[in-house]
């Protein structure tokens, strides 16, 4: 009996630690492949960007794309910025149409 129930313990118990870990892993968690970690303060020419992505962690910025590929991050507080992504937001709405 003792047996029997040493045994149902210890299934219970790789049980609820597999399933702590499944849940906790760096790997069942979706991570970026690019981040922003340093913000550029130069003024990228607007022309150029073709999309945008807005990050909070680790820091919080815009990670400008151009047509060429080329990623760039800036303060999402400055003017020309938000500009810039009003602008990219208007192109996707009248594509759309």
């Amino acid at each position: 009996m003792k047996l029997h129930a040493t045994v149902l313990l210890v299934i219970v118990w790789l049980g609820v630690f597999a399933l702590h870990t499944a849940e906790g892993s760096v790997a069942s968690q979706s991570m970026r492949k690019l981040s922003c970690v340093n913000l550029s303060t130069q003024k990228v020419d607007i022309r150029s960007i073709v999309n945008y992505e807005k990050q909070k962690v680790p820091v919080e910025a815009v990670m400008f794309i151009t047509a060429n590929g080329i990623r760039i991050c800036v303060h999402p507080e400055q003017k020309w910025v938000q500009s810039a992504m009003k602008r990219i937001d208007r192109r996707r709405t009248t594509r759309r149409r």
